[in-house]
């Protein structure tokens, strides 16, 4: 639905806009607010913000970008296409009554999108109010509130940009100053795209990460299909618990050859249960014949095997994401109909303590516990982790063990100060490797300006209220460290 209109601005709060077929009706534009000094409550703040914060490079060390995109600079063909395929904002449209039809169903790339802008409205207190209204803002230089009204001008100016190319993932990485982007890959994934843009010599570098969920995920139905895969990736014939051990090492060499950083585990509850090599080597062939497990095999497998990919991690001095507390798929029906990531997913409440610390102590007790990332979608573990990783600190360097960033639902203003509150009270925030976006869409790497806004916030708050020296040189080194340096050094880059 392509709509023309002309503008006359009349002030720097509104402008109006009128439909050239329709000459008496005209629609003031409000502005948002987003303005230069958004979340920056206090002097301090603010000067942290503009003159350390600011304009520091992004590392993007966990994301689910699709490395393909970037390989062929893809260009998309209206809004709806690079900014809707995002399961955060279908759950709130569903919350507000919007019919799975403009959601995933078959409706018009443009019905979708109306939908979305009627429902921005009603995302008031949501981080995705502020979130949409920043994407607009950065990448489309759109300063309109977002609502039905707004939503055909915003659609077609949105769109003549993009059919302009000036937004591709590319100029997109690029314009926020983008080093290092680490997607989200499985072992038995061929990284055809990582391969070729590292022949091509891209300059922004984009690794793999080993996500061996499946690897683990002994108890799951295509478990065994998954296997195969992995056989045909390695060339090899599993048949044997060692030999999977080996295709699973093959592959961690080759995703380290890509430049991998980092691995990352998915685990809805903790497990921990001791087993030797042999117990494990029958536990693998009893699936592998078709065999039912018991809940202690099957804790046993991924305690022992987890251990095992540790000690791997460990010796290519990678980092390992263990992220905690998500409970997948709870909606049958529309998992049979969408399958996974589509917006029903929530948070667990795992007691997690006692079998993480038994899990990371068995890893440190033969001296191959790799730089790890403990993440809670449960804000309740907050305190369980941030002690948990003062536990397992080293002399190798500053946070070995993090308490990693606000993660999924807790992506809010409010949870980004609860994760970093908690950090500075048990363990050192100085040493925080910050955020990451863990998105699918290039255009949430807003998300480094929204955490950098209330990390700068926080700390000119403390100042403000005599909890911090006002101390300048400090602080901008905090800064500097949490929002790049820090996770420029973790990850080796």
């Amino acid at each position: 639905m392509a709509l023309r209109w002309y503008k006359k601005v009349r002030d720097k709060e509104t402008f109006e806009r009128s439909f050239l077929f329709q000459p008496k009706k005209k629609v003031i534009f409000l502005k948002t607010f987003i303005t230069e000094d958004f979340l920056l409550y206090n002097d301090t703040a603010r000067e942290l913000y503009h003159e350390t914060a600011k304009d520091l490079p992004i590392i993007d060390y966990h994301n689910h970008l699709d490395p393909y995109a970037i390989l062929e600079d893809r260009k998309y063909k209206n809004l709806t296409e690079i900014w809707l395929g995002d399961h955060y904002k279908w759950r709130l449209m569903r919350a507000n009554g919007i019919g799975e039809e403009y959601i995933t169903g078959e409706r018009s790339d443009y019905d979708k999108f109306l939908t979305w802008a009627k429902t921005v409205p009603a995302t008031l207190g949501s981080p995705l109010y502020h979130w949409s209204h920043m994407e607009l803002l950065r990448h489309f230089n759109i300063d309109v509130l977002l609502n039905e009204e707004t939503a055909p001008f915003v659609w077609e100016e949105a769109n003549r940009k993009l059919e302009s190319g000036e937004i591709t993932p590319r100029k997109i990485l690029e314009k926020f100053k983008v080093e290092f982007v680490g997607t989200t890959d499985d072992p038995a994934d061929p990284l055809d795209a990582h391969q070729k843009l590292r022949e091509e010599g891209y300059g922004v570098f984009v690794a793999p990460s080993f996500r061996p969920d499946r690897a683990l995920g002994i108890e799951k139905a295509d478990f065994t299909a998954w296997v195969e895969r992995l056989s045909k990736v390695t060339n090899s014939n599993i048949d044997t618990y060692d030999k999977f051990l080996e295709a699973l090492e093959r592959r961690v060499d080759f995703f380290d050859s890509l430049g991998c950083r980092s691995s990352d585990h998915s685990l809805t509850v903790l497990f921990f249960a001791e087993a030797d090599l042999k117990e494990v080597s029958e536990i693998f062939k009893k699936r592998m014949d078709g065999e039912r497990l018991t809940g202690k095999e099957v804790d046993q497998f991924k305690t022992y095997t987890l251990t095992r990919l540790a000690a791997m991690y460990h010796k290519k001095d990678w980092a390992m994401q263990l992220h905690i507390g998500a409970t997948r798929n709870n909606n049958t029906r529309m998992f049979r109909l969408l399958g996974p990531d589509s917006g029903y997913d929530s948070i667990a409440n795992p007691l997690c303590a006692d079998k993480l610390a038994r899990l990371l102590d068995g890893m440190e007790v033969s001296g191959q516990l790799p730089k790890t990332i403990l993440y809670s979608l449960n804000a309740n573990d907050n305190n369980v982790l941030a002690a948990m990783a003062g536990n397992f600190q080293s002399g190798e360097l500053p946070g070995k063990v993090q308490f990693g960033a606000a993660w999924w639902f807790n992506d809010s203003l409010s949870g980004i100060e609860d994760q970093l509150e908690t950090l500075a009270n048990i363990g050192l925030l100085s040493a925080f490797v910050g955020m990451l976006t863990d998105s699918r869409s290039f255009l949430s790497l807003i998300r480094h300006e929204y955490f950098r806004r209330i990390l700068c916030n926080m700390l000119g708050s403390w100042v403000e209220e005599g909890k911090a020296p006002k101390d300048m040189k400090l602080l901008s080194t905090y800064v500097e460290r949490i929002c790049y340096l820090n996770a420029k050094r973790y990850f080796s880059l």
